[in-house]
């Protein structure tokens, strides 16, 4: 079960890292090299709602609490966010295969998706400091 946890944990973080800091960087820079990022970026939102669908089922059962509702908020604005830039998939394909003045115009459709992704994920960002408490541990000792 430990082992089990931490390598679901540590696959969750990573994923959901890369895919953030990628979208968040696709979203400043106007949605530059989208079309080299697109299958990486899909691929670590997969492993991180399925890693994050892992953890919520091995540590959140029961009642939910306050702690679940801030995941379950977390984990729809991950959904959210994954079918924003899932739904760009036709622009991106364009972009790449084309090489002529209407890559400005996918360029554009690009980067706001990325962009309206990245405002999707911020409420989950922003909750982290709140689900950190959610893994189970020990009381200290009484002094």
């Amino acid at each position: 079960m430990q082992a089990t946890l931490i390598v679901t944990l540590v696959l969750h973080v990573l994923s959901g890292v890369f895919w953030a800091g990628s979208t968040f960087a696709l979203a400043r820079t106007g949605g530059n090299l989208a079309e080299r990022f697109f299958r990486p970026q899909m691929g670590a939102a997969a492993v991180a709602i399925v890693t994050g669908g892992v953890l919520g089922f091995l540590l959140h059962r029961g009642t939910p609490g306050i702690q679940e509702h801030l995941l379950a908020i977390g984990a729809l604005s991950a959904l959210l966010a994954a079918g924003v830039q899932g739904a760009s998939a036709r622009v991106v394909r364009q972009l790449s295969a084309d090489a002529s003045g209407d890559a400005i115009a996918a360029s554009s459709g690009v980067a706001t998706s990325q962009r309206i992704a990245a405002s999707a994920a911020t409420p989950q960002k922003l909750l982290v400091p709140l689900k950190m408490g959610h893994l189970p541990r020990a009381d200290p000792p009484l002094a």
